[in-house]
């Protein structure tokens, strides 16, 4: 780790978090432009993610199945709006095995495709549905202005797709995805997302519906960090997936696609890291407590065996745990500060005078309350006062993220208000819901409709742009995004 920190965001956001991302060690880049290396402090990160997503999936009756990654041409072609809207994002392949190909093959960009076809042959009755499949895997979409974790060629992801007898189910399937999303988002990345629905104009190519959760950075940017699709009937009728009534009459399914990626490690860095690097919620991190020995020779060994006992002890109360005691090489403050650069919520400082006196010097990544950052705990009652430390440290994260969100969300009816305000963070504004309109917006501020939220209140009024009625019979949140 480089001893010179990362650049402060209020200096340049963009080069902090690409900074941050190196020196944290979550990732490395990778060999093709726009690819990442994910190394195992960042893929843990997403494995405890994984771990507590997929049992919810499972929890709520989706099977894991595995798809390949190479689509034929003609299966994107038969959805004609797909195709359209995924056109600039594929990697194609032409040749292999020292030919060129009868029919290019698409590395896959989402799998709607590819699973349609296959729906069509394992769905014959309506005893067949719903269908609920899930699958984990990597997924391939080009990317001209590529970012670590937001925006890389090649991606980790899980993909939803079922299909349903009719819209009622289907809806119900798009909803309990989205919502299982904004939960996973709240109770594990401590981050208050905001669900709704997409505009028109910021559907998923070939969806009747796009619902999304929205996040809010700490540069007052938008992250869009999970989707969920209503397809109607638009993949049933491409691919044929149709199935027997109980009046025996071949029926379209209706189908749903829903998914969240290693996007969110990227909201998670951006919703809650400072300039002194990361700062991680207890449930995403890697380790949860590190023990940090203090002292040379004689008092270090002392130190060390103390802090081994101690990580043992902490160990058995569930806690993800890491003793610092193989690097005699570094000083103390150099630990102090790359522990603190890596995000650990809770630091466990053990010197030869908190020995004597029976007590650790305990650290939180940051106060949960003014002053409250650092203090000492008896040695025998540290193990059994980490769970709340670590649970209140986890809420006051969502807490202080949601309260970020609503100081720079704003309410505005004027252009120049709205202007003003998408600069440096979210505008609640009625729009017209003309995509034209929405073009206008976004080549005047870069800013873009984020999201119809779920609970906002039903209202009235005109477009903040144009000046038509509003569309949506409530005000829709625009902001810049990643």
């Amino acid at each position: 780790m480089s001893r010179e920190g990362v650049t402060p965001q209020s200096e340049d956001f963009s080069a902090w978090y690409n900074e941050l991302v190196v020196q944290a060690q979550l990732v490395d880049r990778g060999p093709v432009r726009g690819t990442m290396v994910i190394r195992p402090y960042g893929y843990r990160v997403w494995e405890l993610l994984q771990a507590d997503l997929d049992r919810r999936i499972k929890d709520a009756g989706h099977d894991n199945a595995c798809f390949p990654m190479f689509i034929p041409e003609s299966y994107l072609k038969r959805e004609a709006e797909h195709v359209e809207g995924f056109s600039p994002e594929l990697a194609v392949v032409t040749h292999a095995g020292g030919k060129d190909l009868e029919e290019p093959l698409i590395v896959r960009p989402t799998s709607e495709t590819v699973i349609g076809e296959y729906m069509a042959k394992w769905i014959d009755s309506h005893r067949d549905l719903p269908l609920l499949l899930n699958q984990w895997a990597n997924v391939v979409r080009w990317e001209m202005r590529p970012r670590m974790f937001l925006r890389t060629t090649e991606f980790l992801w899980q993909e939803g797709h079922t299909a349903h007898a009719d819209e009622d189910d289907a809806m119900r399937e798009t909803m309990w995805a989205l919502d299982a999303y904004a939960s996973l988002a709240r109770e594990l990345a401590a981050i208050p997302v905001v669900s709704g629905e997409k505009t028109p104009g910021e559907r998923f190519a070939g969806a009747v519906r796009t619902y999304t959760i929205e996040a809010m950075m700490r540069d007052g940017r938008a992250l869009q960090s999970g989707t969920s699709h209503y397809l109607g009937t638009n993949f049933a009728k491409a691919f044929e997936i149709q199935y027997q009534d109980e009046e025996g009459r071949l029926t379209l399914a209706h189908t749903t696609s829903w998914g969240m990626s290693t996007r969110m490690i990227g909201g998670v860095i951006m919703t809650h890291g400072d300039d002194k690097g990361l700062v991680l919620p207890p449930r995403l991190a890697p380790y949860q407590v590190v023990v940090v020995p203090i002292g040379r020779k004689e008092q270090g060994e002392q130190a060390a065996a103390e802090a081994r006992r101690l990580g043992a002890a902490i160990k058995s109360m569930g806690i993800r745990v890491h003793v610092d005691d193989n690097r005699p090489q570094l000083t103390p403050g150099f630990k102090f500060n790359e522990w603190e650069m890596r995000g650990v919520p809770i630091r466990i400082e053990l010197g030869k005078r908190d020995i004597e006196n029976g007590v650790a010097t305990v650290v939180r990544r940051l106060p949960t309350v003014e002053g409250q950052g650092k203090e000492q705990i008896p040695l025998d009652k540290v193990p059994e006062v980490l769970p709340g430390m670590l649970a209140d440290f986890q809420s006051f994260l969502l807490a202080r993220a949601e309260k970020f969100r609503e100081d720079n969300t704003v309410v505005v009816d004027g252009w120049d208000a709205f202007v003003a305000q998408v600069a440096t963070g979210w505008a609640r504004a009625f729009h017209c819901g003309d995509t034209g309109c929405e073009d206008d917006i976004k080549a005047e501020t870069a800013a873009t409709p984020r999201v119809i939220a779920t609970d906002a209140p039903e209202e009235t009024g005109v477009c903040v742009k144009c000046g038509r009625p509003s569309a949506y019979g409530k005000r829709v949140i625009f902001g810049r995004a990643y």
